[in-house]
């Protein structure tokens, strides 16, 4: 476990999936990220790849071949190499292997980087093709925050607000966790989203098409509490269906599950990824903290 501190934050990450595990207030003492327990989710922030969601039947079809892959891909549960580390940043790298690459047929290096400043956690990922010819490949955030003074006995949990408050549209999951076709307009009051405790019993929210690039979680008090900035093209909203559950993620997605039904090449997917030989992908997004 390595630890990032500053007179605002301290953030700590673990070399298993590199995953985010803490990011508490150091004057307030307050946690704003879910502890992972399981009888909710046992996760705090996995990073997502190479692959977003679900594949239709759990199966990637590459150059004629068929490979198995579980919902959300192996890297969460891979343990990274530490490749550098001071008291505000820390980067973390996965490079294939044999058991990758029986799932995955593609050479690829991964770093995931935490760098710290002031009230800001900007979260950085590189992606790097150091096969022979064309890689695939879907990457996304799963960070998942505590709710603002959770009380399970009431209903209400909350509000988002969006840098855009008209004219947002989301689609819904739907068999074997895959997308369905519809589009639904997102209602909101004043500009913002109330979330209550049956927000998320149709499961996750998705928003396409680059319609966002800023989410923020307010307090039943409609005061800000936690933002996330991000430039990604898909966003997806969840929190456990029917749980009551005491945390809600905001998910900026490169990819996204496949369609219901969905029986093409990997490469044709939805929202793909693609790098030559030897390019990299850059990408990060900012998770900034009230405090």
């Amino acid at each position: 476990m390595k630890t990032l501190e500053n007179d605002h934050l301290t953030v700590k990450v673990k070399p298993e999936g590199a995953e985010l595990t803490s990011i508490r207030n150091n004057k307030t003492g307050v946690e704003y990220l879910w502890h992972a327990d399981p009888t909710f989710w046992k996760r705090h922030s996995p990073v997502l790849f190479p692959i977003v969601g679900s594949l239709w039947n759990n199966e990637l079809r590459n150059d004629g071949n068929t490979f198995n892959m579980s919902q959300h891909g192996f890297a969460r549960d891979e343990y990274f190499e530490l490749l550098s580390a001071t008291s505000t940043e820390v980067f973390y790298q996965l490079v294939s292997h044999r058991e990758t690459l029986a799932k995955y047929p593609f050479p690829f290096q991964l770093e995931i980087g935490y760098r710290l400043e002031d009230n800001r956690i900007e979260v950085i990922w590189k992606v790097k093709n150091i096969g022979d010819s064309t890689m695939y490949f879907q990457i996304g955030a799963h960070p998942a925050f505590n709710y603002p003074d959770f009380d399970g006995s009431t209903d209400e949990r909350g509000y988002f607000s969006f840098d855009k408050s008209e004219g947002l549209e989301y689609s819904l999951l739907g068999e074997k966790g895959c997308a369905l076709p519809a589009k639904y307009n997102l209602d909101t009051q004043d500009g913002l989203l109330p979330i209550n405790v049956h927000t998320f019993d149709i499961d996750t929210l998705i928003f396409e098409d680059s319609q966002l690039t800023r989410v923020s979680l307010l307090d039943n008090s409609k005061d800000p509490y936690i933002t996330l900035h991000f430039d990604a093209p898909v966003l997806g909203l969840w929190s456990p269906p029917r749980k009551n559950a005491p945390f809600i993620c905001i998910e900026p997605w490169y990819g996204r599950c496949d369609r219901v039904g969905y029986s093409g090449e990997f490469k044709d997917k939805d929202w793909m990824n693609s790098l030559a030989a030897g390019e990299v992908f850059k990408s990060s997004y900012i998770i900034e903290i009230e405090v």
